[in-house]
């Protein structure tokens, strides 16, 4: 973010410098102390309005919208006064227009409110994009949510109802894994999850595969280097995990593997799902679908903006997807308190 205003406010200048009436000869020369000049005007409009976040959250949005504007006018009326009190006047005449200083307030004031206003707008559009994402994330999380497959359930009623005979505390516990799976599936007041609620759910599910696949199945679990505290968006791990299930270990003639990983390394948590991929003599049983595959990237992205990324692809023989989120991770908030 600070990045982003350092580099804005440099182009501001680079623009006022060209657009100036003094010969182009001097715009080097020029643009060291414009540069200064503009910057201070960003950066303390910037933190004016990091300071006085809350208490803008909590006024009707055009109300907002006006003080926070106020807020960059106010910054640039304050740094061009003191910057034309302060600089030697031989130098003041040489970089600025020569109409004094209500004339350079003048100037400094409604570029500032045309480039504000701008940026203001900008940023208005951008959150109101960022809501349309989460919003169409979420839809698609529910229809998720509501389309468990039906043949998961009848294999799975299937292998409790054949364990009860041979096994039937082992029928007891996959009852309770699947008890687990659906509450999950089906809840819908919880915006965020920990990793360890992502992994448990994740053992849930493969334990009720496990059962109907047996030998056929064989699961590698390398978790212990990641922060289970950390927080991210419910049912992510899931879908990934049921798909390497459903196009990687059942259609194959023999034994598959399922290899689950996750790493944090630099502020980042990394979480990977490799599967082996089925004979390439066997026609798949299931069409490949990449549904749950954008629904998990447009979710990350929604509760991470810009901070998450999601890959998936062929990696030396196996099918891979990895994701990547920060943590710790505070997360913007977009309604008043």
């Amino acid at each position: 973010m600070v990045l982003g205003v350092v580099v804005y406010g440099e182009l501001l200048a680079i623009l006022i410098a060209l657009a100036s009436a003094q010969p182009l000869a001097t715009f080097w020369t020029r643009m060291g102390p414009l540069s200064v000049f503009v910057q201070l005007i960003t950066l303390l409009s910037a933190t004016l309005l990091c300071m006085g976040r809350a208490p803008l959250e909590r006024l009707d949005p055009r109300l907002g919208a006006l003080s926070a504007l106020g807020l960059i006018i106010g910054s640039s009326a304050l740094v061009t006064y003191g910057t034309a009190l302060l600089i030697p006047p031989e130098l003041a005449l040489w970089l600025f227009p020569r109409d004094g200083l209500s004339g350079l307030l003048i100037r400094a004031l409604w570029i500032s409110t045309i480039v504000g206003a701008l940026l203001l707008r900008y940023l208005y559009l951008h959150q109101q994009w960022r809501a349309q994402v989460e919003a169409v994330a979420n839809a698609r999380f529910k229809t998720l949510q509501a389309r468990i497959r039906p043949h998961f359930l009848f294999n799975s009623m299937n292998t409790i109802a054949s364990l009860t005979r041979i096994n039937p505390q082992l029928a007891e516990e996959t009852v309770l894994d699947l008890a687990d799976l659906f509450r999950a599936a089906l809840a819908t007041e919880a915006d965020t999850a920990t990793l360890t609620e992502e992994f448990a759910l994740a053992r849930h599910y493969l334990n009720i595969e496990q059962q109907r696949l047996g030998a056929r199945m064989h699961i590698d679990w390398d978790i212990g280097r990641a922060p289970g505290e950390a927080r991210l968006p419910p049912m992510i791990l899931q879908p990934l995990v049921e798909n390497a299930v459903y196009h990687g270990v059942q259609p194959a003639t023999g034994p598959g593997h399922i290899r689950i990983q996750a790493d944090y390394r630099h502020g980042q948590i990394y979480v990977t799902i490799n599967n082996s991929l089925p004979d390439t003599q066997v026609p798949p049983t299931h069409s490949g679908h990449r549904m749950a595959i954008t629904n998990v990237s447009q979710r990350l992205e929604a509760m991470f903006p810009g901070a998450a990324r999601l890959t998936h692809g062929v990696q030396r023989g196996e099918y891979q997807v990895r994701f990547a989120f920060p943590h710790p991770w505070r997360q913007a908030s977009t309604t008043p308190p």
